[in-house]
């Protein structure tokens, strides 16, 4: 028997709730939000999120919470495991990553570095 594959990325009941509303509300054709890295900010690498308009072929295509989440492939080790939060705090809101493939981070929290899971 196959053990099913971990998610790469898994939501927060508040993080779900928050991406629903804001799909509801975007104007335009969105299938889903494509949650991705790249490379930039002060420690190497940084979180990237857009309104998928269509899945690519190599996409990894992740259902949470009612939200379908796209992945791009090089993307994926270094988000495997990764919890997406929506927090709210005295002066700011917004999405956290809590990635615990992140071997560092810049003071300003901007940015991460990121080792790929398993290496």
């Amino acid at each position: 028997m196959a053990r099913e594959r971990p998610k790469a990325i898994r939501l927060t009941d508040r993080a779900s709730e928050h991406l629903r509303a804001i799909m509801a509300r975007s104007e335009g054709k969105v299938v889903g939000l494509r949650v991705g890295v790249k490379n930039g900010g002060c420690a190497g690498m940084e979180y990237t999120m857009e309104y998928a308009e269509e899945v690519k072929p190599l996409d990894e295509v992740i259902e949470d919470k009612g939200v379908k989440i796209l992945i791009d492939p090089k993307a994926i080790l270094f988000l495997i495991g990764t919890e997406m939060d929506y927090v709210t705090e005295k002066f700011s809101s917004g999405f956290k990553f809590n990635n615990p493939n992140v071997t560092d981070a810049c003071g300003c929290g901007e940015s991460v570095t990121i080792e790929p899971a398993g290496a």
